[in-house]
Parts: C-alpha cells; sequence; structure tokens
C-alpha cells in the first residue's frame, strides 16, 4: 500500500496543493469530517502524515464529543487521539443485532459469567434462564421457580469460577416482603443445589466467595425498629460431617425510623493505595464532566477520571437445603466456538488505517468513507461547556488532587510492566468490604453502608489447631478448609442478646437509592439515585420527601470511602417513593450505562464523561449488562418482555461478512448437490 501512496505521490508532484504548509493543510483539515479527513488521508504520503496529527485528532475529538478542549486529557494508559476516536465510534456497542422474546412478562435483570460466555435473565413470568453468547444467541437452561411459590424471579448472579448460579426471587402474597435464594449447578445440568430464606427480597444476595453466600432477615422489634441480621450460607449440600455448619450468623444491624438493610454486595478490600502521581501526570488526568452533566444539575459536576484503561487492568482473582428440583431443563446447543469475541485490531479495513496507522486504500463495503457516513446519526454528545477542576472530596472536605490516587496505577500497566506490579492495590488475606443500602432518616434508602469483614478464610484458619491443618492429606484447593465452626459451637446466632454490630462508613445520599454496581477492580461504586429536593426535611419518617424524575449517577471511591461529584444525567424514572423499583446499571472497564423508566438504556464513557448511545425499548428498561470479556457486547431487557442484543459496528461488520461467507457456502453446496443429481 505504500507503492501507492508513492505512485499517487508522483502524478500529484506538479499540484500546487503539495506546497501547501503544513500549518494550513492543518487548518483546512481540522474543519473536515472524520469521513472526508480518512478520505483526504488516502491522497498521497504529505497528505497522509499530517492527516495522522494527534492535535488535529484531538480537536476533532473534542469537537465530535463536545468536549472542551482545554480541559480534555487523554485517558490513562491510551496512546492516540485517532484510536481514542475509533474506539467511542467503531467499538462502542450501540446497534441493535438481536431481539429474544421467550420472556412471557417483565425481564427484570440480566447478568454475565465472568468469562462472558453466558448470561442469565429474570423476569416476571417466575423462570430463570441462562443464554449463550454465541451469535445467534441460544437458550442454554431454564428454571420455573414458581413451583417453589415464587412469584417472580428478580436477580441472579454467577460465582467468580462460574460453575455456580445464584437467583433471587419474591415469594407469592399481595403484600409479601418475604423472598428466597435458590443455587443452581451450571456443571452438572442446572440441579438445584439449595436454598435459602430472604427477607426482605429486595436484599437479594450475594455471593461471599466460590462456595458461600450472604442471604438476609429482618426482626421487628417495635412499630419503627427492627434488626437486620446477615447470614452465610453454604451454597451445596454435600456434607462431610453430621457436625459441618451449613449456615452462620455474620453481622446483626440496629435499623431506626422504618428502614432496613438492603441490596447487598461484596467488593474487594484495597489496602493499599498505588503511590502518588508528579504534578505533571495529576494535571493530564484532571477530572473530566460532559456538558449536559452540568446543564442538567445546574452546577458545575466534576467528573473524576474512574475508568479502567483496559482489559489489562481486570480483577483477576481466578468461586435450609432442599432436595427438590424445579423444572428445569438442559437446551443442547453444540454450536461452533465464539466467533464475535474479537480485538479490536480485526477490521481495520473499515477505517481505511492499517494497526499500526499506515493509511492504506479500502475497498467494497466497508470502505472509511462509508463506515463514518452514519456517524452523527448514531451518536449523541453534549452540548455545552465543561469546567474541569479538582474535586473536593464531600465526607471529608479536603481538597485532593484529582490523578493522586490510581490513575498511575491505571496506566503504567501499559507501560512498564514492573512498576505496575509495584503500583497494584493489595489485598490483605481476603478481607472484603460488606457495601448495602439503608437509612437513617426514613424507610426509603438514602444511605450506602460500608462494612469490612475480616477475612473468614484467616480468622478460621488461626482457630484451628496447627496438627489438624498440617496433619490434612491433600488438603483440598477450593476451600482449603471450612468456614464456618462445626455445629456446637456455631450458637451466635440463637443468642438475642449479642450487641448490635455498628457500620464502618455511611455516604449520604440525599435521595431514593434504586441501583448499584461496582466497577471490575472494585475501587469505584456507581449509584443510581433520585434526588430529594433542595432543603428537604423529613418530619415523619413514614413520608419521605418526593423524589425527582431524573435519575442522578453518583460514585464513591472505595479507597477513600469518599464521594466523587455527581457526573451523570441523562435518564429519568416517574414512579412515586412508595412504588419506587430497582433500575439496574453496570460499569465495565471504560463505559457505565442504566436502565431508566423512559424506555431507554443510557450509556457514557467513563472517562471522558460524554454520552455514547441510547438503547430503546417499549416500555421501562430494567436493566443493562456488559460482557465482562467482549467490551463490545451490552445486553438489555425490558418490561416489554424482551431481551435486546447490542453490538459495536466493528462486530456487526464481522457478523455480516460471517454471514456472506456462509450463504456464499450455502450456494456452492447447492450447486454441487445438483451437479450430482444429474
Amino acid at each position: 500500500m505504500p507503492n501507492l501512496l508513492a505512485n499517487r505521490q508522483d502524478d500529484c508532484s506538479c499540484c500546487p496543493w503539495q506546497y501547501l504548509p503544513d500549518n494550513l493543510l492543518l487548518h483546512i483539515f481540522s474543519n473536515l469530517t472524520p469521513q472526508c479527513l480518512l478520505t483526504s488521508s488516502q491522497t498521497c504520503l504529505h497528505w497522509h502524515q499530517v492527516a495522522l496529527d494527534e492535535f488535529l485528532w484531538k480537536a476533532i475529538f473534542s469537537r465530535w464529543w463536545k468536549v472542551e478542549p482545554r480541559v480534555l486529557h487523554l485517558a490513562p494508559g491510551k496512546t492516540s487521539w485517532l484510536s481514542e476516536f475509533k474506539r467511542l465510534y467503531y467499538h462502542t456497542p450501540l446497534i441493535e443485532c438481536e431481539v429474544l422474546r421467550q420472556h412471557r412478562d417483565q425481564v427484570l435483570h440480566v447478568s454475565f459469567s465472568h468469562d462472558g460466555k453466558l448470561f442469565s435473565t429474570c423476569s416476571k413470568d417466575g423462570y430463570v434462564k441462562v443464554w449463550n453468547v454465541n451469535h445467534p444467541t441460544s437458550l442454554q437452561y431454564y428454571a420455573d421457580m414458581r413451583e417453589f411459590t415464587w412469584k417472580y424471579t428478580q436477580f441472579s448472579q454467577f460465582n467468580r469460577s462460574d460453575t455456580l448460579l445464584l437467583v433471587s426471587g419474591v415469594h407469592f402474597g399481595a403484600h409479601s416482603t418475604s423472598g428466597e435464594i435458590a443455587v443452581f449447578n451450571l456443571v452438572d445440568g442446572f440441579e438445584l443445589q439449595c436454598r435459602v430464606l430472604n427477607k426482605p427480597y429486595d436484599i437479594f444476595g450475594t455471593w461471599y466467595n466460590e462456595n458461600y453466600l450472604l442471604s438476609g432477615n429482618l426482626h421487628w422489634l417495635g412499630s419503627l425498629t427492627s434488626c437486620s441480621v446477615l447470614w452465610l450460607n453454604k451454597a451445596y449440600q454435600a456434607l462431610e460431617s453430621e457436625q459441618e455448619s451449613v449456615v452462620m450468623r455474620l453481622f446483626k444491624f440496629h435499623n431506626v425510623n422504618a428502614s432496613s438493610m438492603r441490596t447487598i454486595m461484596i467488593a474487594n478490600c484495597h489496602d493499599t493505595l498505588p503511590p502518588p502521581e508528579s504534578d505533571t501526570d495529576a494535571d493530564s488526568h484532571a477530572h473530566r464532566t460532559c456538558g449536559s452533566c452540568q446543564q442538567a444539575s445546574g452546577d458545575a459536576s466534576h467528573l473524576k477520571d474512574t475508568c479502567g484503561c483496559s482489559t489489562e487492568h481486570a480483577e483477576h482473582q481466578s468461586p435450609r437445603h432442599s432436595d427438590v428440583s424445579p423444572n428445569r431443563r438442559l437446551v443442547d446447543n453444540s454450536s461452533g466456538a465464539d466467533k464475535t469475541q474479537s480485538t479490536q485490531e480485526h477490521h481495520d479495513t473499515d477505517w481505511g488505517l492499517d494497526s499500526d496507522n499506515t493509511c492504506r486504500r479500502t475497498g467494497g463495503e466497508h470502505s472509511s468513507s462509508q463506515s463514518l457516513g452514519e456517524c452523527g446519526d448514531s451518536l449523541v454528545g453534549c452540548d455545552c461547556d465543561c469546567n474541569h477542576a479538582h474535586h473536593k472530596c464531600h465526607d471529608c472536605g479536603d481538597d485532593e488532587d484529582p490523578g493522586s490516587r490510581g490513575a498511575e496505577f491505571m496506566e503504567s500497566s501499559t507501560t512498564d510492566t514492573n512498576k505496575s506490579n509495584q503500583s497494584t492495590p493489595k489485598v490483605e488475606s481476603g478481607d472484603k468490604y460488606l457495601i448495602f443500602t439503608t437509612g437513617l432518616k426514613t424507610y426509603t434508602p438514602h444511605q450506602i453502608g460500608v462494612k469490612r469483614i475480616r477475612s473468614l478464610e484467616a480468622e478460621r484458619k488461626m482457630n484451628m489447631p496447627r496438627s489438624s491443618v498440617s496433619e490434612l492429606p491433600n488438603p483440598p484447593v477450593a476451600p482449603p478448609f471450612h468456614l464456618m465452626p462445626d455445629i456446637a459451637e456455631n450458637q451466635g446466632g440463637l443468642n438475642q442478646d449479642e450487641p448490635f454490630d455498628s457500620v464502618d462508613h455511611l455516604i449520604e445520599l440525599h435521595g431514593h437509592i434504586i441501583g448499584m454496581c461496582l466497577t471490575p477492580d472494585h475501587r469505584y461504586l456507581y449509584v443510581n439515585c433520585r434526588a430529594w429536593p433542595q432543603g428537604y426535611h423529613i418530619d415523619n419518617p413514614l413520608s419521605p420527601p418526593p423524589i425527582a424524575q431524573e435519575i442522578d449517577i453518583h460514585v464513591i471511591d472505595l479507597w477513600c470511602m469518599c464521594k466523587v461529584d455527581t457526573i451523570l444525567h441523562a435518564h429519568k424514572a416517574y414512579t412515586p417513593n412508595d412504588e419506587c423499583f430497582f433500575i439496574f446499571l453496570d460499569a465495565s472497564h471504560e463505559y457505565v450505562a442504566s436502565g431508566a423508566e423512559d424506555k431507554f438504556g443510557y450509556m457514557w464513557d467513563r472517562h471522558y464523561g460524554v454520552f455514547l448511545a441510547k438503547f430503546q425499548h417499549a416500555d421501562v428498561v430494567n436493566s443493562v449488562a456488559f460482557n465482562p470479556q467482549d467490551p463490545e457486547m451490552v445486553v438489555t431487557v425490558s418490561d416489554d418482555h424482551s431481551i435486546k442484543i447490542w453490538r459495536s459496528r466493528h462486530q456487526m461488520a464481522q457478523l455480516k461478512s460471517e454471514v456472506e461467507i456462509t450463504n456464499v457456502e450455502k450456494t456452492q453446496s447447492t450447486i454441487f448437490d445438483d451437479l450430482d443429481d444429474l
């Protein structure tokens, strides 16, 4: 291809355009659309070199995504504005690829397995269904939980090794607050492993580790006071001894003003922070925000650099009983290998650039001009100025350097392996954070509670006699020992006189919390919240203030337990306090997405804060989930009974090429069959 450009250079050697100075060419190119610029870059070597100028592409990036240039900084770990533009335009999942309509009622939740090969959906039809992500998507397992007096399924979560699936549901009853958790084995034909009581049902439940899960129970102590008890449960029935415990009380919290613990999740506890950055690095990683955020909130909201740079920064942590099984089925789908999980280097022909940014001609229907033609129709950006500045920790009031925590850790892993190893946060003996929603002022959840869980594995090992550990023949790998003491020693849950446990951190959000999710590295907690009005006052805990229709996404930094400023506004909800329901959101290494009641799902870039895409449905979008191994795939579920799979332009081009090749092969096969008949 360089030979072709050299020939074109010779052909145009007498053209006066060849003698334009670079600064004039840059000025002309800066006014072109990305499509026209890439087309112009194929004119000759000189134009090609000028068209790849980084300052030029930064200006185009700023104009296209409507981010103020003076506060625009390259995301940590990224090296090229052209590559970043390409990522946001060509490798972002925003095109509807498939629609699945095999649920008969509202679909409430979707979650992916950690290996990205399966995803699970829960619905008000009472079913939990597990799907294979290979295109076209196929049903792998399903179970009807109405056989166990479940009204519907509401939440599911895979354990770390993707061998077990936790499913949470709601019991029948007009005013029932009781629910249940079921665990299914994904290795042995979706067999039911155990069932655990869960009250209230919106605790949902979560995995503690590979083989143990957390559930809750609520005990009323008075008209407005209660006690929330958190239980650790074994996820399978097999017992090595009659003395082995299968359940253990973990915490007991006191609730006031009709509130209770809800929506629990587990995060890994980071004990050491990365070393501080230099002033230059800190300035280059200043906080970002989208102009529409400020316009909606009415103040200068600041977005901290809360993105994960790439998949290299992902977390690598590489997991009462019933004999009755529900109506479950194993669907045999012996399809081929996954064809959609590919890297961004594939199909660079669609941009007219090689992976090393060498310009070349492209042909066919995936040329650069065609792939960029519909850009303006597909993406929406904010349309007002941004003001980026140092943010202030809301809880402590101290000014914090925007790049001092974590930016160097995120950036260094792609440039210096040794440096990355030094700055990676450490985990102390498996300590974890219990994160939950609660409240002190009213019954609606308006606070985030955090409680540190000292490593149960480490404590159990310390309490075991040395001989019992050292004399174990070939000790198992997972788990190496039981987390719970024997039944004779496990009487804590029966003693009602034990004191209540304290909460380590309470973070006030001044609104009704309707969704939470963790980033893959477990550093940031993203929270959907519908704000209370300014200057609100609560006289009666049973009458909370009215809530806004706008949903705000707050970000909490779990390293310093402080709240980063509100950063994202766009999605809406309309139900009042007493009918408000959960809107699930999800965060990948580079994006965050949420459902909404306005019949759309929404997606933003975590670093630049720009609004990227809307996922349209015919009714409320309840949940959004990214494929953890394929950032170019996202799934949304809705009250319109549908599951929609969205893929990037890059993947859609790949799938289209594969379909065309398959059609050609089928045609050839038919011709050969006809020849055989002759």
